[in-house]
Order: structure tokens, then C-alpha cells, then sequence
């Protein structure tokens, strides 16, 4: 695949089937992934990874009891402003939002990523972004979510046997798995909307007339 295909149509595709992924695509994908830079080429990562029906029927719970904190708390009102206004954009997120929460145990493949020893938390980000092309690059759909690790990171370190004496931190869980809907570039702020030049609130520079890639 082009790479500028796999950068312009790699967004969170939530609605999968629950077709398993053969062993050789996730070898790749996780080969993939472990090539991403990190801080000082520390690689303070470790990848879990959850096909088995009892594991998922462990953590599709406990997903549920973070979607719903998530929605109580930090996202508390964003879905009856979207109905007021009839921003079927947000509402369409959120709907999908609802089907992974309600399909957790439906998704064939979970990746949960851990790193530890990284002050910034960041160095992680990479090796997800690459499994996620990496997998586009496959025709397996992936969606990044972080709820586990922000409100159930205790529940879920017990049902998947994490040492919880090691420093280990549950970064971000990725679903992996063969979508329901089509690839396509999403919709997005133009760049000169979220961008300065040399000093902040100063345009660019010059133009950026996206989609650059169709």
C-alpha cells in the first residue's frame, strides 16, 4: 500500500467483524510495531496480546465500566449538546463509540500496550501508531482507546496478570479487527486552523490545501 494511502485513510474504524486475523498478519503488525522509535531507544514496552474468549469476556466489562465513567465524567453533556445542535458528525462518533463498548467481546483482537520508566508517557505512542498502519496496511480496521488505563488500569492488570510491583502502566488497549464500514480520509480541521507560524497565533506561512492525498 502507498504510504501516503495508509496515513490519509488510517482512522478508528470501532464497527468490526468478528472474523479472526490470521497469526502471520498480527506477526507483522507487532513486527511493525516494535521498529517505532522511542525515548532514548529504551523500548520500555511490553505488547499484550488478547484473542482468547475468556480474556475478552474478563475485560469487556470492566471497558464498559470506564465507557461509562468516561461518559459521566470528562465527556459529561457532550452527547445532549451534539443532539441540541445536530451535529450528526459527533453523534456518529459517539454511536460508534457505544457499539465497541457494547461489542468489546465481539472484537477478535485487543492489543493492550504497557510501558513503564518514561516520565512523559509518550515513548509508547509511536509503536501503537505503527501497529495501527501496519495493520491498515493489512485491511484490519483499529481503534485507539486509553479509557482502560484511565479508570480500571488496577481491574484489568489483575485479569490479564500484569505485576503490579514493576512499574508497568497500561498506556493504551487498540482493537484490532476486519470493519464493518469503508476506509476513506476523514474529515478533519484544516491545518492552518490548528497551526502558527514562529510565534503563537501567527498564520502560516503558506498554504496547505487539504486533502492532499485522494
Amino acid at each position: 500500500m502507498d504510504l501516503r494511502e495508509a496515513l490519509y485513510t488510517t482512522r478508528a474504524m470501532r464497527r468490526v467483524k468478528p472474523d479472526p486475523i490470521p497469526e502471520d498478519v498480527l506477526a507483522r503488525i507487532l513486527d511493525a510495531a516494535i521498529r517505532a522509535p522511542s525515548g532514548g531507544n529504551a523500548q520500555n514496552w511490553r505488547m499484550l496480546v488478547v484473542t482468547g474468549e475468556e480474556v475478552r469476556g474478563r475485560l469487556g466489562p470492566l471497558y464498559r465500566e470506564a465507557y461509562r465513567q468516561l461518559q459521566e465524567t470528562v465527556y459529561a453533556g457532550r452527547r445532549e449538546v451534539a443532539e441540541e445542535r445536530g451535529d450528526q458528525s459527533a453523534l456518529r462518533v459517539m454511536r460508534s463509540s457505544d457499539w465497541l463498548a457494547e461489542n468489546f467481546e465481539q472484537v477478535p483482537v485487543w492489543i493492550l500496550f504497557f510501558t513503564r520508566n518514561d516520565p512523559s508517557g509518550a515513548s509508547i505512542y509511536p509503536a501503537v501508531w505503527n501497529a495501527m498502519l501496519a495493520a491498515r496496511g493489512e485491511g484490519v480496521g483499529t481503534c485507539l482507546t486509553t479509557i482502560l488505563g484511565a479508570f480500571r488500569s488496577n481491574e484489568v492488570f489483575d485479569a490479564v496478570g500484569v505485576p503490579t510491583d514493576k512499574g508497568w502502566q497500561l498506556a493504551a488497549a487498540v482493537s484490532f479487527g476486519y470493519p464493518l464500514g469503508r476506509w476513506g480520509v476523514a474529515e478533519r480541521a484544516s491545518a492552518e486552523e490548528v497551526s502558527h507560524h514562529d510565534h503563537w497565533g501567527e498564520p502560516l506561512q503558506f498554504s496547505v490545501d487539504g486533502p492532499l492525498w485522494r
